[in-house]
């Protein structure tokens, strides 16, 4: 490739803060829930490169020639591949897509194509557009990919704070993370927390049904605990994980939770995952378990030791994805005074869907 920015380049990253930025000038931008991508192009050239740096035109084949279709014939573009379905985002989908056999990623190609949503503009040309100020890399962006049509899209974006206030609420239930913020006036700055995001951030009651040892502490200090909610049918779905614990109090919870590791696999409603073991999280009889294998943890230890379901405790999310919470949450605190049966779906926010063709444009 012949560029002023060749591969890899770090993506510019963001912090989080609880807020929308009130003073100073920004440019807010919906927080897309994919994969990050930089796009490379150079003539027919085309290199995807992934948050990690490496390689992901293989996964996303059917973005290629509409990139080469919507690019100029040299360029670098920031942005994010996504999936949308049934009128929101499908992260579920995206990670489908990284499969070893290309004919299985092929077959989901069309079924479920991607889209790559651009926000950032790196060269243009010859010219390296790192070092220009945001505003102009938005207003070069939108020269270049004002009249894209999909499955290539430009981001919306505005420098009012109750638009993007209005969007914080809204596009949630398209499957969108947040709000991002970004300074007029900043460069592209490779792998440095030089941006904000402002993302959902809620509280639900959950019955801890399990943990896992931590790899630097086995059978001493416990890594995660595994969370369940029950479903309107009583089944107890494994929803997540927490792990937000000091050393200290991982040594402390393996002391405090040892008196619910007595018998309690004989009536624990997740005695039979093993039994599917090696096809990802699985799901018997519509029931989330915890403990398969899946592509994403392979080589990692997902053994873990049942509790008796009796305590429940409080942690912090931002959004459900599907079933399961999208994150790791951050523990907050014991739930003495809540019993186990009410830690149920029902209790948890639900934005209802915003068309993510609205957001996209037909």
């Amino acid at each position: 490739m012949d560029l002023p920015v060749l591969p890899p380049v770090e993506p510019m990253l963001a912090k989080a803060v609880d807020e929308l930025p009130a003073g100073g000038d920004w440019l807010f931008e919906p927080k897309w829930d994919g994969f990050r991508a930089i796009v490379f192009r150079d003539g027919p050239e085309v290199l995807i490169q992934s948050r990690d740096l490496r390689p992901f035109e293989r996964y996303f084949p059917e973005l290629l020639d509409p990139l080469r279709a919507a690019l100029p014939e040299r360029a670098v573009v920031d942005g994010e591949i996504v999936i949308a379905r049934d009128a929101r985002l499908d992260f579920e989908a995206l990670l489908l897509r990284i499969h070893p056999a290309a004919s299985r990623v092929a077959l989901l190609a069309r079924e479920t194509p991607a889209s790559y949503v651009a926000f950032d503009l790196l060269a243009l040309g010859a010219e390296d557009l790192r070092p220009r100020p945001m505003a102009e890399r938005r207003a070069r962006l939108e020269a270049v990919l004002g009249d894209a049509r999909p499955p290539i899209h430009l981001t919306p974006a505005t420098t009012d704070r109750g638009t993007a206030a209005d969007w914080f609420a809204r596009f949630e239930g398209a499957g969108l993370d947040g709000v991002v913020a970004k300074g007029l006036a900043a460069p592209y700055q490779p792998g440095k927390r030089a941006m904000l995001k402002i993302k959902h951030a809620r509280t639900a009651d959950c019955v801890v049904a399990g943990f896992r040892w931590h790899k630097n502490g086995p059978g001493t200090h416990v890594g995660s605990l595994l969370l369940g909610l029950y479903d309107a049918e009583g089944r107890l779905h494994h929803v997540g994980i927490t792990a937000s614990f000091t050393w200290e109090r991982r040594a402390a919870l393996a002391r405090e939770l040892e008196p619910l590791r007595e018998g309690a696999l004989d009536n624990h409603p997740w005695k039979e995952w093993a039994e599917w073991a090696g096809f990802g999280d699985a799901e018997a009889s519509g029931q989330r378990l915890p403990g398969a294998i899946s592509r994403w943890s392979r080589g990692k230890d997902l053994s873990w030791e049942a509790l008796r379901p009796e305590r429940v405790c409080e942690v912090g999310y931002d959004h459900l994805q599907g079933m399961r919470f999208r994150h790791a949450t951050t523990f907050r605190r014991w739930r003495p005074d809540k019993p186990p049966e009410a830690c149920r779906y029902d209790q948890l926010e639900v934005t209802p869907p915003f068309e993510i063709e609205r957001i996209f444009g037909r």
